[in-house]
C-alpha cells in the first residue's frame, strides 16, 4: 500500500522595509514574491514584518524596537527561519543572529537554496556551488579556535592559523577548483554550440514562472519539466523545432528575477551564453500578473547586464486565459481608473502598440490560444534571418501562407 507523503513546511517569517526608494505598495509586491520564493524552497510564511525607514539600519537592517518585536514573535511561535527581503551584509547577519535564535536568511541566500534544490545536471550543480561559495566566503564566522598553534622562537609566540582562516582557505581553494571545472565545461559547451552549424537560434527569455517551458513543450513537442513554482527550469534545454518545413533551434533558459544575485549572473555565464548567442529572443511575459510591467523592466535590465539587449525581440504576452481586470461600477464616481482596470483590448492600445505591429503577440500556451498567429510570426522572423544569412535558400522556405498551401 502506498504511504501518503507528508510535506513538512518550515515555519517562516519574512521582513522588509519601506524606504525613500521603495514605497509600501512596492514592498508588498516584493514580499508577495518573497513569500512565493519561500514556499518554493519549502517554507510556510506565518507572519510579515515591515518598517518605514530612511535607509536600512547598518547594524540590524531594521530598528532596535522592531528587532525585539520580531525576536518575541519568533520565540512565542516557534519560528525556525527568518527571511529578509534585501541582501544582508555579513555584519548585519552576525548581529541579527546574536539577538534572534533561528536561521537568518536573505533573499540571495533563499534564491541560492532554491537553485541548489533544482540543479539536476553536474554542470548546474557546479554553477550553484560556485555561487554559494562566493556568497559564503565573507560570511564565515569562527566559533572555536581548536586549530590555533603557537610558533617557537622570540617574538613568534601567539596564535597560528585560526579555525576561521582555515575555513576561508578551504573555501577559496574550492572556488578556484570550481572555476577551473566551469572553464572546462564552458569549452565543451562552446564546442557543442559551434557544432550546431549555421541554424537560426531562438531563445525564450522572461521572468521566472511566466510559462516559457510550457511554450517550449507546445512548440517543440518536447517534454521539458513544468511546475507552477519559481525556477522550475535551471538547465538550458535546446531542441530542434520545425515549423512547416523551416528548422531552427529553440532554447529554454533559466528565468530572471528582480534583485537577481550577482553571484548567480557570474556563475551562470554559460547558461546565459545561449541568450547571448541567439539570433532572436522571444520575451515571454505573464500578462495575468498584476506587476508584469516591472517584470519586463527587470528582464530588460538583466539582458543589458549580460550584453544581449541589441537582439531582435518578439514580445509574447502569455496566459491571456488567466487575465482578469478590475471593474468599476457605473454609479461609482470615486474610483480612479488605473492600468489594473484595462481590458486586453485597452492594453493593446497602450505602449504595446508601439512595440511594433508584428512584435506583440497575445497567446495562451496552455490552451494554445492564438497559436497559429504565434507560429506564423516566429516562422516569418526565423525565415528572414535565414535568408539574410543564406540568400540562395530563399526559394526553399516560402511565405507562411504559401507553405500551408504546399503542405495541403
Amino acid at each position: 500500500m502506498l504511504e501518503k507523503e507528508v510535506l513538512n513546511f518550515e515555519k517562516t517569517a519574512i521582513v522588509g522595509i519601506v524606504t525613500q526608494n521603495q514605497s509600501e505598495e512596492k514592498l508588498n509586491e516584493y514580499l508577495d514574491e518573497l513569500e512565493f520564493l519561500t514556499f518554493t524552497a519549502g517554507g510556510q510564511v506565518v507572519k510579515r514584518f515591515s518598517q518605514k525607514m530612511e535607509r536600512p539600519n547598518p547594524k540590524t537592517f531594521v530598528g532596535t524596537g522592531k528587532i525585539e518585536e520580531i525576536n518575541l514573535f519568533v520565540k512565542e511561535n516557534d519560528i525556525s527561519t527568518l527571511v529578509f527581503d534585501d541582501e544582508l551584509s555579513p555584519s548585519q547577519q552576525k548581529n541579527i543572529s546574536k539577538i534572534i535564535d533561528c536561521k537568518i536568511l536573505d533573499r540571495t541566500h533563499l534564491i541560492l537554496d532554491i537553485f541548489a534544490q533544482r540543479a539536476e545536471t553536474s554542470y548546474a550543480r557546479t554553477q550553484v556551488e560556485l555561487a554559494q561559495c562566493q556568497y559564503l566566503l565573507p560570511r564565515l564566522s569562527g566559533m572555536w579556535t581548536h586549530l590555533e598553534r603557537q610558533k617557537g622562537g622570540i617574538g613568534m609566540r601567539g596564535p597560528g592559523e585560526t579555525e576561521i582562516e582555515t575555513d576561508r582557505r578551504i573555501v577559496r581553494d574550492r572556488i578556484a577548483l570550481l572555476k577551473e571545472k566551469i572553464k572546462t565545461i564552458d569549452k565543451q559547451m562552446g564546442v557543442q554550440r559551434s557544432n550546431r552549424g549555421a541554424m537560426v537560434r531562438v531563445a525564450l527569455v522572461g521572468y521566472t514562472n511566466v510559462g516559457k517551458s510550457t511554450l517550449m513543450n507546445a512548440v517543440g513537442k518536447s517534454d521539458v519539466f513544468v511546475e507552477n513554482k519559481l525556477f522550475a527550469t535551471l538547465d538550458t534545454t535546446v531542441r530542434k523545432v520545425v515549423i512547416k518545413n523551416l528548422p531552427f533551434l529553440l532554447s529554454d533558459t533559466v528565468g530572471f528575477i528582480r534583485k537577481l544575485p550577482t553571484q548567480l549572473v557570474d556563475s551562470f555565464k554559460s547558461t546565459l551564453d545561449e541568450v547571448r548567442e541567439a539570433d532572436l529572443l522571444l520575451h515571454v511575459v505573464d500578462i495575468s500578473h498584476p506587476e508584469f510591467e516591472s517584470h519586463i523592466e527587470s528582464v530588460n535590465q538583466t539582458l543589458l547586464d549580460i550584453k544581449a539587449n541589441d537582439k531582435p525581440v518578439i514580445m509574447v504576452f502569455n496566459k491571456i486565459d488567466a487575465y482578469q481586470h478590475l471593474t468599476i461600477d457605473e454609479d461609482d464616481l470615486m474610483t480612479e481608473k488605473t492600468p489594473r482596470h484595462f481590458t486586453l483590448e485597452e492594453w493593446k492600445q497602450t505602449w504595446m502598440s508601439r512595440v511594433g505591429e508584428q512584435n506583440a503577440l497575445f497567446i495562451s500556451a496552455t490552451n494554445k490560444e492564438n497559436f497559429e498567429e504565434f507560429r506564423e510570426r516566429v516562422y516569418e522572423s526565423v525565415r528572414q534571418i535565414h535568408i539574410t544569412r543564406f540568400p540562395y535558400n530563399k526559394f526553399l522556405y516560402p511565405d507562411y501562407k504559401d507553405a500551408i498551401e504546399k503542405e495541403e
